[in-house]
Protein backbone atom coordinates (compact mmCIF):
# COMPACT_ATOMS: atom_id res chain seq x y z
CA UNK A 1 0.00 0.00 0.00
CA UNK A 2 0.89 3.56 -0.88
CA UNK A 3 0.88 6.50 1.04
CA UNK A 4 2.60 9.74 0.98
CA UNK A 5 2.84 12.68 3.13
CA UNK A 6 4.75 15.78 2.61
CA UNK A 7 7.67 17.39 4.33
CA UNK A 8 10.18 20.25 3.66
CA UNK A 9 14.23 20.32 3.76
CA UNK A 10 16.47 23.22 4.51
CA UNK A 11 19.41 24.08 2.64
CA UNK A 12 20.81 26.80 4.20
CA UNK A 13 18.70 29.41 4.71
CA UNK A 14 16.18 28.47 2.06
CA UNK A 15 14.08 25.33 2.13
CA UNK A 16 12.25 23.45 -0.36
CA UNK A 17 9.02 21.08 -0.05
CA UNK A 18 9.85 17.28 0.05
CA UNK A 19 7.03 14.67 -1.29
CA UNK A 20 7.64 11.42 1.08
CA UNK A 21 6.38 8.45 -0.66
CA UNK A 22 6.01 5.31 2.04
CA UNK A 23 4.77 1.87 0.58
CA UNK A 24 4.74 -1.17 2.48
CA UNK A 25 5.26 -5.38 1.10
CA UNK A 26 6.93 -3.65 -1.82
CA UNK A 27 10.49 -5.11 -0.84
CA UNK A 28 12.12 -7.61 0.20
CA UNK A 29 10.86 -9.02 3.54
CA UNK A 30 12.31 -6.85 6.26
CA UNK A 31 14.24 -4.30 3.85
CA UNK A 32 13.87 -1.16 5.20
CA UNK A 33 14.77 1.33 2.54
CA UNK A 34 14.87 5.25 2.04
CA UNK A 35 16.12 6.59 -1.57
CA UNK A 36 16.00 9.82 -2.85
CA UNK A 37 19.52 10.99 -2.07
CA UNK A 38 19.14 11.32 1.82
CA UNK A 39 22.01 11.49 4.20
CA UNK A 40 22.97 9.89 6.90
CA UNK A 41 21.12 11.38 9.82
CA UNK A 42 17.64 10.55 7.47
CA UNK A 43 18.96 6.92 7.05
CA UNK A 44 19.50 5.94 10.59
CA UNK A 45 16.32 7.56 11.75
CA UNK A 46 14.40 4.31 10.54
CA UNK A 47 15.07 2.90 14.17
CA UNK A 48 13.84 5.94 15.94
CA UNK A 49 10.53 5.77 13.77
CA UNK A 50 9.88 2.40 14.84
CA UNK A 51 10.16 2.98 18.80
CA UNK A 52 7.90 5.98 18.43
CA UNK A 53 5.44 4.40 16.59
CA UNK A 54 5.33 1.16 18.54
CA UNK A 55 5.12 3.91 21.80
CA UNK A 56 2.40 5.84 20.12
CA UNK A 57 0.47 2.56 20.07
CA UNK A 58 0.59 2.02 16.44
CA UNK A 59 1.89 -1.29 14.22
CA UNK A 60 5.13 -1.54 12.71
CA UNK A 61 4.36 -3.86 9.29
CA UNK A 62 7.00 -5.93 10.37
CA UNK A 63 7.69 -8.84 8.16
CA UNK A 64 7.12 -6.78 5.53
CA UNK A 65 9.58 -4.66 3.37
CA UNK A 66 9.55 -1.15 3.50
CA UNK A 67 10.29 1.56 0.81
CA UNK A 68 10.69 5.19 1.38
CA UNK A 69 11.07 7.76 -1.54
CA UNK A 70 12.00 11.28 -1.52
CA UNK A 71 11.13 13.60 -3.79
CA UNK A 72 12.56 15.44 -5.33
CA UNK A 73 15.05 12.87 -6.34
CA UNK A 74 18.35 14.87 -7.55
CA UNK A 75 18.46 16.85 -4.28
CA UNK A 76 20.21 15.73 -1.43
CA UNK A 77 18.12 15.42 2.14
CA UNK A 78 19.98 16.83 5.34
CA UNK A 79 18.86 17.11 8.87
CA UNK A 80 16.22 15.06 10.81
CA UNK A 81 13.19 17.21 9.71
CA UNK A 82 11.27 13.84 8.21
CA UNK A 83 10.54 11.92 11.51
CA UNK A 84 6.70 13.01 11.48
CA UNK A 85 6.03 12.05 7.70
CA UNK A 86 8.04 8.56 7.97
CA UNK A 87 5.90 8.00 11.01
CA UNK A 88 3.04 9.45 9.41
CA UNK A 89 3.44 7.25 6.24
CA UNK A 90 3.99 4.15 7.54
CA UNK A 91 0.66 4.14 10.24
CA UNK A 92 -1.06 5.57 6.66
CA UNK A 93 0.26 2.23 4.62
CA UNK A 94 -1.34 0.32 8.03
CA UNK A 95 -4.38 1.57 7.85
CA UNK A 96 -4.29 3.36 11.43
CA UNK A 97 -4.06 7.04 10.08
CA UNK A 98 -6.54 9.04 7.65
CA UNK A 99 -5.33 11.87 5.79
CA UNK A 100 -7.52 14.05 4.73
CA UNK A 101 -5.91 16.99 3.85
CA UNK A 102 -2.42 18.31 2.78
CA UNK A 103 -0.41 19.36 5.61
CA UNK A 104 3.39 19.59 5.94
CA UNK A 105 4.92 17.81 8.40
CA UNK A 106 8.62 18.86 9.66
CA UNK A 107 9.34 17.66 12.65
CA UNK A 108 11.66 15.47 15.17
CA UNK A 109 10.32 13.24 17.72
CA UNK A 110 11.81 11.51 20.74
CA UNK A 111 11.37 7.74 21.08
CA UNK A 112 8.26 8.23 22.85
CA UNK A 113 6.77 9.04 19.85
CA UNK A 114 4.71 12.30 21.04
CA UNK A 115 6.83 14.59 22.16
CA UNK A 116 8.84 16.60 19.76
CA UNK A 117 11.77 18.62 19.15
CA UNK A 118 12.80 21.94 17.76
CA UNK A 119 13.61 21.96 14.33
CA UNK A 120 15.89 24.43 12.65
CA UNK A 121 14.38 26.07 9.36
CA UNK A 122 10.55 26.13 10.87
CA UNK A 123 9.97 29.31 9.49
CA UNK A 124 11.57 28.59 5.71
CA UNK A 125 9.68 25.46 5.53
CA UNK A 126 6.65 27.09 5.98
CA UNK A 127 7.28 29.38 3.36
CA UNK A 128 8.15 26.76 0.92
CA UNK A 129 5.13 25.09 1.87
CA UNK A 130 3.16 28.02 0.71
CA UNK A 131 4.75 29.10 -2.70
CA UNK A 132 4.07 25.43 -3.22
CA UNK A 133 0.27 25.83 -2.77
Amino acid sequence: MLFKTISASVYGIDAYVVEVEVDVGSARMRDFNVVGLPDNAVKESRERIKSALRNCGFEFPYGQGVTINLAPCDVRKERVRIHLPYGTGLAGCMGQFWQTAGPVYVSRRTLTGWRRRAVRGALSAALAAREED
